[in-house]
């Protein structure tokens, strides 16, 4: 089967004769930092507009007059329009190109940022969201497809983490940003600010990624796209890996979903401004997300994926206590654990996959992002219904899980490793 009907990735032109792993680039060479600086952009602006609202919830409720779990929808509904519309997205930049796709998601995705402040309603604001989600599922699985392709694989985890990275800059960015401006000048102001800052975002980006080398278009045909899914569906670890995804998104989109609405209520009562500089934790996760290739290299895949599970599980449990440090703590650890979780798998996946790259990292951010939308959901009804105690329980839960499916992982290896040995 030709690369083309694969959705493979292979050189092309004046490298033709080159193989890729010798042409990639590496930390250093030419068009590396270039590179990292413009996904970096891309995924400040993606992180900075999807979560927008998240920080914005009390101020949403107050106007529209609706609960935690009514608001919650806006944040729910941009991530599932991202979750929907990855995976159709990923086709067309196997057709189309990484760059060009992503490109195109950025544009439509600002110009819709321009509309949300002007809803008139909840119902309308939730449409313009969902909306800016499905524009921006042209963004994760074709940055990831295009740094497997033009990046050296000893560099890929760096490089992913990288741009994991700037997913944690946005998120924090865009809610510090938002908290302030909302103080002052109300909701609708603070949206409208950060579509400005993703609209730089967007033009940095196209100007500084260079063009790729290693792409080959591959084939639109339904056929060969669902061929490809099934490949990659049938494949353990793949599924493994996408179910561990959602899992480490349903406690972090649970939780920052909610965190704002017991932090403006008793006993910490605080204004939407500092609860808005609370994010500034995400900085962690620009930590965590960068040096998880060093994380791999130390404790191995899954020794990485225990330890973001047991950071996590340890930042939940400390964020029931009634000590604002402590609540500060314990996001502090689950921003840890999360963002080094999530580099992890998602670089595994891109490593795993033999072929039609883009369809693999969009099934795990089909996944990724539908554990945002039920971690965003779930935590707001548990929230209402338990407390801050609810959103911890469906936290724990999602971490039991990442721990029990690494754990069938590490069986599946040992087994393996038996019967290779006997053979």
């Amino acid at each position: 089967m030709s690369p083309a009907s694969t959705g493979a990735s292979t050189v092309v032109g004046a490298d033709a004769s080159v193989p890729a792993a010798d042409s990639r680039m590496v930390p250093g060479g030419p068009g590396y930092r270039r590179m990292s600086l413009a996904l970096f952009l891309a995924g400040v602006a993606t992180f900075a507009l999807l979560y927008s609202t998240q920080a914005l919830l009390p101020l949403i409720s107050g106007e529209f007059g609706v609960t935690a779990s009514d608001a919650s929808w806006t944040v729910a509904a941009a991530t599932g329009g991202l979750a929907l519309f990855v995976l159709p997205m990923s086709a067309l930049s196997e057709r189309f190109g990484r760059r060009t796709v992503m490109t195109a998601s950025l544009a439509v995705a600002v110009t819709v940022g321009v509309l949300v402040p002007l809803a008139p309603s909840l119902g309308a604001l939730i449409a313009l969201r969902a909306l800016q989600g499905a524009a921006l599922a042209g963004l994760p699985a074709s940055a990831t497809a295009y740094l497997a392709e033009e990046v050296s694989p000893r560099a890929l985890v760096t490089a992913i983490g990288l741009f994991v990275a700037g997913n944690s800059v946005g998120g924090m960015s865009g809610r510090v940003v938002t908290g302030w401006v909302a103080q002052e000048w109300g909701w609708r102001i603070a949206v409208a600010v950060i579509g400005v800052i993703a609209v730089a975002c967007a033009v940095a980006f196209r100007l500084l990624l260079p063009a790729p080398r290693h792409f080959r278009a591959g084939s639109l045909r339904p056929r060969v796209l669902a061929r490809t899914v099934r490949d990659h569906l049938s494949d353990p670890l793949l599924r493994r890996l996408y179910a561990i995804g959602a899992l480490f998104m349903t406690v972090f989109g649970g939780v920052y979903t909610v965190i704002g609405y017991r932090l403006t209520e008793a006993p910490f009562s605080l204004p939407q401004g500092i609860v808005g500089s609370i994010f500034l934790v995400y900085l962690v996760g620009t930590v965590s997300a960068s040096t998880a290739g060093r994380l791999v290299g130390r404790l191995g895949r899954r020794g990485a994926l225990y330890a973001g599970g047991a950071t996590t599980a340890a930042g939940l449990l400390l964020s029931l206590a009634g000590s604002l440090p402590l609540v500060l703590l314990g996001l502090v650890l689950i921003t840890a654990g999360f963002f080094a979780g999530h580099a992890v798998a998602s670089s595994a996946v891109s490593r795993t996959a033999t072929h039609g790259r883009a369809q693999a990292s969009a099934l795990y951010q089909s996944a990724y992002y539908v554990g945002s939308s039920a971690g965003s959901t779930a935590g707001a009804v548990a929230f209402h219904a338990g407390g801050w105690a609810g959103t911890v329980g469906v936290g724990l839960l999602a971490v039991l899980g990442v721990v029990s499916i690494t754990l069938l992982g590490t069986r599946a290896a040992r087994t393996e490793r038996r019967l290779a040995t006997a053979a």
